[in-house]
């Protein structure tokens, strides 16, 4: 049986001209920053990113990391939204690899963390009782409130904001392409007045591996080291970082095709009985649904009876269910996502 595969945007796979680099790609020792398809590679995402330099890590997660490694000692804090990425899917690297403590502000509904309630959050200057105030995450596009797009002059205020207290703003763009795409704007000018930023080619970009640490010289030299110090120190590393050049110059211009996809599967699923779309009508690759079965299924069940249908998909919480639409999902994998649903939902 053929699978339809809308758990996440991670499960793309390389495209024919990926591999085809991968395999040719000219190749060196990275730790000694002889890699010339690796240094090609962060040239070409510090370029598009806006920033001075870049750094080719393993995982979006270990960028993250790295990045508030980077600037915050043992005992510092880190701000970020309650349903923010690092704060809820990195296994609590920064406390627990970092000793960096982290200060959680509760996310809005249009996935932005409210400037009101930011103040709030910092610690008082020379308290020796309190950790000190180093950073602040947002997340473009913001996963878990609905895959939403953050607007450039948003990410202004949150700069100017954390730059007059004296905090690093790092931007977790796992998926900022889609930002820009949903946006119509460069990512560089999305993200210009941030610190840093880590983006994904192994979302929908399709690249088979890796993410971007984007930043200021100093800082990626810094980051530079600790990824060594993680476990993240590759060799010929070209061999991946081939297939990343491809995502960038082929793979961006195509997300709009997810975006639309992804309109075009809520409204198929919004006109099933027992389906209602929650957390907004899709503005990038995500649709997220809440669905109430005449026989209350549980969320394994539902799970399982698509999976007999063809569609796989994930749970967010009891009856809630997230679809995300790539490169793989195309417009008879959507068609076949509405009809198992239906169909599965008058079964049961």
């Amino acid at each position: 049986m053929r699978y339809y595969d809308f758990r996440s945007d991670t499960v793309t796979r390389p495209t024919a001209e990926m591999r085809e680099a991968m395999y040719r790609a000219e190749v060196g020792d990275d730790v000694y920053g002889e890699d010339p398809t690796v240094n090609k590679l962060e040239n070409l995402a510090a370029q598009m990113l806006g920033k001075e330099a870049a750094i080719f890590v393993t995982s979006g997660t270990m960028g993250n990391l790295a990045a508030v490694l980077a600037v915050c000692a043992r005992g510092d804090e880190v701000i970020m939204g309650t349903q923010g990425h690092t704060m809820l899917h990195e296994a609590g690297g920064v406390s627990a690899l970092g000793g960096v403590v982290i200060h959680t502000v509760p996310n809005l509904d249009d996935g932005t963390l409210d400037l009101e309630d930011l103040p709030k959050a910092l610690r008082t200057p020379g308290d020796v009782h309190e950790p000190i105030s180093r950073m602040l995450i947002i997340e473009n596009t913001q996963n878990a409130c609905g895959g939403i797009p953050i607007s450039a002059e948003y990410t202004e205020k949150a700069a100017e904001f954390a730059h007059m207290n004296g905090l690093w703003l790092h931007v977790d763009g796992a998926r900022i392409f889609n930002a820009a795409t949903a946006l119509g704007m460069s990512a560089s000018s999305l993200v210009r007045s941030a610190d840093s930023i880590t983006f994904c080619l192994s979302k929908g970009l399709c690249a088979p591996v890796g993410s971007v640490l984007c930043g200021p010289k100093p800082f990626i030299h810094k980051a530079r080291r600790l990824r060594k110090m993680l476990g993240g120190g590759m060799r010929q590393a070209g061999v991946l970082a081939a297939a990343g050049i491809v995502a960038l110059e082929s793979m961006v211009d195509r997300l709009a095709e997810d975006h639309q996809r992804a309109k075009a599967l809520a409204e198929g699923l919004s006109s099933i009985p027992g389906v209602e779309l929650i957390k907004h009508s899709p503005t990038t690759n995500m649709v997220f649904i809440r669905v109430a079965s005449e026989r209350k299924l549980s969320n394994e069940a539902f799970i399982a009876h698509l999976k007999s249908q063809g569609v796989l998909i994930n749970d967010t919480a009891p009856c809630e269910f997230r679809l995300v639409t790539h490169h793989d999902i195309d417009d008879e994998a959507v068609a076949q996502c509405v009809q198992a649903m239906r169909t599965v939902l008058q079964q049961n």
